[in-house]
């Protein structure tokens, strides 16, 4: 007897409680994260969503906001960063995931991404990102209080930003800063 199993599908993936992405056909739950981690992403958030309602341009998001893309070389079909910045369509039925990647992915290290097996993880969702197209990713590094911003035309090579300096994320949110101290006060 064979037993097969169906792929998930993005339908399957907006009927989950909780926090998950689509990666190779399977739904995978994300980790709910802890105080500080949150905050600081809502922070972002908040910075961002000022920015976009000065400018008129982009979209803001918190986390657990749905993006579908592909399916990627990895198999990824969708994300949902703690954080994110949009400039793109909407979808026709609002209640369905953004088509297409943030143009800004932010994702804030919880107290399990330090380990060798969470520095691969990570980096192998910028491959992602970039893949699908987001032009910035920052990397928020609670621990080590900073920044590190990679851009998709230099994705190996971060900027770091550190206490007393201003990140950016330049092309994707042009001209937009954030005070580090700010974040990790």
């Amino acid at each position: 007897m064979t037993l097969t199993t169906r792929r998930a599908t993005l339908e399957d993936l907006a009927r989950v409680e909780g926090k998950a992405e689509l990666i190779a056909g399977s739904i995978v739950p994300l980790m709910p994260t802890g105080h500080w981690p949150n905050r600081i992403a809502a922070r972002i958030f908040r910075s961002l969503d000022d920015y976009a309602e000065a400018t008129g341009r982009g979209t803001a998001y918190t986390d657990n906001i749905g993006y579908a893309v592909g399916p990627l070389a990895s198999g990824r079909e969708s994300f949902s960063p703690d954080a994110s910045y949009y400039v793109g369509p909407l979808p026709l039925n609002p209640m369905r995931f953004l088509p297409g990647p943030p143009t800004l992915a932010v994702e804030v290290r919880s107290e399990n991404d330090y380990d060798e097996s969470a520095e691969a993880a990570l980096a192998a969702k910028r491959v992602d990102y970039f893949e699908a197209g987001t032009l910035v990713v920052w990397d928020v590094d609670p621990v080590a209080r900073c920044v590190r911003v990679y851009r998709r035309d230099d994705p190996t090579l971060p900027t770091v930003w550190r206490a007393g300096q201003e990140a950016e994320a330049g092309p994707a949110v042009p001209g937009w800063k954030l005070s580090v101290d700010s974040l990790f006060r």
